[in-house]
């Protein structure tokens, strides 16, 4: 029996929407015999799932309603298809390499986000993005593979050293907006298999789009998933408009699941928005209900009613009424609670007569208590403060210019960057501390640094993985004079200056904040063509030892690539031990153990049952007689008392 061989490709978006539906319609999938392996795999019964789905079924209609532009179709298609690509490890770029939990991935981040869907599959409690808004002189991502990859590159010439295809999305083009809806379109559409149930993206965006990336995301989350619109003020002002002065910018929140959002992730209130100097007061209650301050209990200009203007006795035997009056009069103020509400207030003590300087009637006025961590009905706050608001005023964008410059020696390499108080205040609805937050827009890695910056703050342990494109630096630019030849290099070194400033700044609280991060390099795979099809095989080939991996591929490279085939996460801690002069990796304490040496011996295979590991990867060249490769079969389940079955599931080969 052959031992399986690893895809080493992207996660297929038909098997990952496959196991979405079986998770609610198993009683769909039936099992068939596939033509090519000659395995049983799952497949839907459609005649099935129509009886499921009844009256709901769709075939299409000549009217329905739909957002639509030139382009969508392959943009799906595109989002879905399959790559072979992989991503290269590069220690020395690295930063605490062995230690860190954060990642910093370059190139194009719809490859990216297609290869992170294996281990990063409802990982992600939350994304943030700040793609180009469509101005007419943005980057646009060149995703139209209706022509052959050649043919199209030497037609366009919009290819840099690493193969990558982009241009300027210029107003004069037909297809302005189409083009732009396309490019995001696919991405979020990827992108949202990586959130988990509970998790959120924000999406910054201008005028130019948002429009349009609101249908879209209605239609790739729902519309039920929407939770609220930020409006940012991002300058103070406009001198050169010559209309309105646009100051705002829109920040789009969305959640995977709206209701267990909101009641496992995202707080509904800001402790920051708190003015702790307000709670002066405490009572018997003020371990479990905080401090207080008093608030009045009546008001004018609220929706008149008699049956809220009424009549409270006080201590001294008079009556209150709204407005300190002693009498029942309209004049238009009521109290803000019921008589119930007054009556179990004044028995819970929630309610306090306080004394004033009235000539006539009662000497009493009333007041309700306002605590720290308990409403005015008894509840317990979930969060000090008061509810996030969907306007935000500060910090404006020049701040992010600032904070680039105190990190860069009064220079700005990056323009208008993204503040780090902004994406702050949209991280800090977020309850976990632990959770992963992806940028696949990283720019100059204003996420990176408000991720270390608040875990820093609160001893969170945020993780990040930060995704750009190296775009290059104008030449004449700040960064291009400065010595960074692309935007990734900016990025990497504002994590690695902002990171120290933090732990230096941070003292004993921030010695063991992860400041550091491993970086990847999104390129073609490791696997020769010939791998992933061996039926084009030429007759000579056939007597010749035809190498499945190219030449220079380093056994780190071998080893994630497996990792990220696997789904297993990047992040993990990494060993490594020699047995019989054979190096042995291991990925997290047996979630994967791998060994690329040549002449794989017994006593290695026996080091690696040693650890009861998960999954077990081997070279194909590891073995230098196919009789000692069959044998391994028998090995495993000698050593590892795992069946015929588990061998196969667990122990494969590239």
């Amino acid at each position: 029996m052959e031992l399986p061989k690893m895809k080493l490709t992207s996660a297929s978006a038909s098997e990952i929407n496959l196991e979405a539906l079986y998770q609610i319609c198993p009683s769909c999938f039936t099992e068939v015999k596939d033509e090519k392996t000659g395995e049983l795999t799952h497949k839907i019964n459609f005649n099935i799932l129509r009886e499921l789905l009844g009256d709901n079924a769709f075939e299409g209609a000549d009217e329905e309603y739909g957002f639509n532009w030139v382009g969508k179709n392959a943009a799906r298609r595109e989002a879905a298809r399959v790559i072979t690509k992989t991503l290269r490890p590069c220690p020395e770029e690295s930063v605490d390499w062995e230690n860190t939990q954060n990642l910093y991935i370059e190139g194009d981040n719809l490859e990216v986000l297609k290869l992170l869907q294996k281990s990063y599959l409802g990982k992600i409690k939350m994304i943030y993005i700040d793609p180009p808004y469509n101005t007419g002189n943005d980057f646009v991502y060149r995703d139209d593979f209706a022509m052959d990859k050649d043919g199209y590159d030497r037609a366009a010439g919009d290819v840099d050293e690493l193969g990558n295809r982009f241009r300027k999305n210029v107003d004069t083009n037909a297809r302005f907006h189409s083009d732009w809806c396309s490019m995001i379109y696919e991405r979020l559409l990827v992108s949202r298999a990586l959130l988990s149930n509970d998790g959120v993206i924000f999406i910054s965006i201008d005028d130019n789009e948002v429009a349009n990336l609101k249908k879209i995301c209605d239609e790739i989350f729902g519309d039920s998933n929407f939770i609220s619109k930020f409006d940012w003020r991002k300058k103070t002002g406009a001198n050169d408009a010559k209309d309105i002065a646009v100051v705002t910018e829109s920040i789009l929140l969305y959640a995977k699941n709206h209701s267990v959002t909101l009641s496992d992730n995202i707080w509904t209130r800001d402790e920051d928005s708190i003015n702790t100097d307000r709670y002066k007061f405490e009572d018997e209650f003020v371990d479990t209900r905080g401090k207080f301050y008093y608030d009045t209990l009546d008001r004018g200009g609220l929706q008149y009613s008699d049956s809220m203007n009424f009549g409270i006795q006080a201590p001294d035997g008079g009556i209150i009424y709204p407005n300190g009056r002693d009498s029942f009069v309209n004049d238009g103020w009521i109290w803000k609670w019921s008589k119930e509400k007054v009556n179990w207030g004044i028995e819970n003590k929630f309610l306090e007569f306080v004394k004033s300087n009235k000539s006539k009637g009662s000497a009493y006025t009333i007041k309700y208590k306002v605590y720290q961590y308990v409403d005015n009905e008894g509840n317990v706050r979930e969060k000090a403060g008061r509810a996030f608001m969907n306007l935000i005023t500060d910090p404006i964008n020049q701040i992010g210019n600032s904070e680039m410059k105190v990190l860069f020696d009064n220079k700005a390499p990056f323009s208008n960057p993204k503040p780090v108080g902004l994406i702050r205040y949209l991280f800090k609805t977020l309850k976990h501390k632990e959770a992963i937050v992806l940028d696949f827009f990283s720019g100059s890695a204003s996420s990176a640094h408000a991720v270390m910056q608040m875990n820093a703050e609160d001893g969170g342990k945020r993780k990040f993985i930060m995704v750009q494109l190296p775009e290059e630096t104008e030449a004449g630019s700040e960064a291009y004079k400065a010595g960074y030849k692309n935007i990734c290099e900016i990025g990497k070194e504002r994590i690695r200056r902002a990171g120290k400033k933090i732990k230096e700044e941070g003292g004993l609280q921030a010695q063991n904040l992860d400041i550091g991060f491993r970086v990847f390099k999104c390129e073609d795979s490791f696997m020769n063509d010939v791998y992933f099809s061996p039926a084009e095989l030429k007759q000579e080939d056939l007597f010749s030892q035809v190498k499945n991996i190219k030449d220079g591929t380093s056994d780190l490279s071998m080893l994630f690539g497996c990792m990220l085939d696997w789904g297993v996460q990047l992040s993990l801690p990494l060993s490594d031990f020699t047995v019989s002069g054979k190096k042995v990796y291991n990925v997290n304490d047996g979630d994967l153990v791998a060994c690329f040496a040549e002449d794989v011996n017994e006593d290695v295979i026996s080091a690696i049952a040693e650890l009861s590991p998960l999954r077990v990867v081997f070279r194909d060249s590891c073995f230098k007689e196919a009789a000692f490769k069959m044998n391994l079969f028998e090995l495993f389940k000698q050593k590892c008392g795992w069946s015929e079955e588990q061998v196969k599931s667990r122990v494969h080969v590239i």
